[in-house]
């Protein structure tokens, strides 16, 4: 199997913290890669809701200093009960 090019720059997510119960399963410190193509394993909510912050990691955009960037972002899940909370980094090598 080919390797995959990666297209922009990597983006790595943390989560950290939980409050209550991850229904997709994330631990609190745990690194997962992500894209515009590689969700891992979020739930399709929480991935829907990162997604734009996601794109303008990948592709060169920054946030404000006040949100953590212009590198970093940190964001929570629409589930109030059950809320998961990521940091979004991008890597520059």
């Amino acid at each position: 199997m080919a390797e995959e090019k990666r297209i922009g720059y990597q983006v790595v997510g943390t989560i950290k913290s939980i409050k209550g119960h991850c229904n997709a399963g994330h631990k609190v410190g745990q690194q997962i890669e992500l894209d515009g193509h590689k969700t891992g394993g979020m739930c399709g909510f929480f991935y829907h809701d990162i997604f734009p912050y996601l794109i303008m990691l990948q592709f060169g955009g920054g946030f404000p200093v006040e949100w953590g960037g212009p590198d970093v972002v940190e964001l929570e899940c629409m589930d109030k009960m059950n809320a998961v909370k990521i940091e979004l980094k991008r890597i520059k090598e």
